[in-house]
């Protein structure tokens, strides 16, 4: 089968197309032909060196986590799913889940049917990013109506999620993005948005309860301390919580925690339902082939995508 590879760190230069063996599923697992495949920030930095390259260790490797294909196989043991079924899923992650190729194993319950309104271009944009915003809301805290909730990058794949999910659950929801972004957010159900190149968010809002840090350096970690209300929460997703974050955070009586998305077959059966009723919109920025694996990268680097990047196999 054709893949996108590496066979070492570096740009994305590094990555090549292919030919790799095609995997077979062990029991309980599902062998998945690939029809698209969702580009998320994790890959980048992970061929890079860094994002999970600590769990995949060295190169060679295949990248990328999102997939939205058709079932070609089951191993011994499924029951969830059958041949011709369409699916989509978060496989594997933190580990090697190998999205960018034609084929993919792995357990059958880290995949469900994909929301039927969606084409798989589509559906393949959904499940890291939706599925982090999702854990985020309702199991590293649970948003409860009419809170307060500060979303960062909210016109990123994961933010665009976040701002959705946290208004779908009764919150007030403000978020952080540049301005020609905003009438689009609002769109999405965000009831304050900032403009973050004028404007100091900390000196606008106040009295949050839970903020969303998509953005992970540390000045916005400590930044972000100073709008919640005491009591209140800081999630930091892409890299942890910086010492100097976590410090601020116990000086103001407040709390700060890392979160890592994990995979989540009932929460994607529960976000295709909100998809399929009209509740949540998925935006893709742009599709690519697979053998534009590499441009995509670099579109992605820029941090300027309002939504997501997706390769067609």
């Amino acid at each position: 089968m054709r893949a996108v590879t590496q066979q070492e760190f570096g740009g994305p230069e590094v990555l090549r197309v292919a030919e790799v063996p095609t995997p077979e599923p062990l029991p309980t697992e599902v062998l998945v032909r690939v029809v698209a495949a969702g580009v998320n920030p994790v890959d980048h930095k992970t061929r890079e060196g860094h994002g999970m390259a600590g769990v995949l260790g060295s190169p060679p490797f295949i990248l990328g986590w999102d997939v939205s294909g058709v079932v070609e196989k089951v191993g011994f043991g499924v029951h969830t799913l059958a041949a011709g079924d369409e699916v989509y899923g978060m496989p594997w992650f933190p580990r090697q889940a190998g999205a960018y190729a034609e084929y993919v194993t792995a357990p059958s319950r880290h995949f469900v049917r994909k929301p039927a309104t969606l084409s798989h271009t589509e559906a393949a944009a959904v499940p890291l990013a939706a599925l982090t915003a999702w854990q985020s809301f309702t199991a590293a805290t649970t948003i409860r109506p009419g809170q307060r909730v500060l979303v960062h990058a909210a016109a990123g794949g994961v933010g665009h999620f976040a701002v959705q999910f946290a208004k779908h659950l009764g919150a007030h929801v403000i978020g952080t993005a540049s301005a020609s972004k905003h009438a689009w957010l609002r769109s999405l159900g965000a009831d304050e948005v900032i403009d973050y190149t004028t404007t100091r968010f900390e000196d606008v809002v106040k009295d949050v309860d839970v903020v969303l840090d998509l953005i992970g350096d540390e000045d916005t970690g400590v930044r972000s301390v100073a709008t919640l209300a005491p009591g209140g929460l800081l999630i930091a997703v892409p890299s942890g919580v910086a010492p100097a974050v976590a410090s601020a955070a116990a000086e103001a009586g407040v709390r700060a925690i890392p979160y890592l998305v994990e995979p989540d077959g009932p929460a994607l059966a529960e976000i295709a339902g909100l998809i399929d009723a009209g509740k949540v919109r998925v935006e893709v920025a742009e599709v690519l082939p697979l053998a534009e694996a590499a441009e995509a990268h670099r579109r992605l680097a820029t941090g300027r995508t309002r939504g997501k990047l997706v390769l067609e196999i």
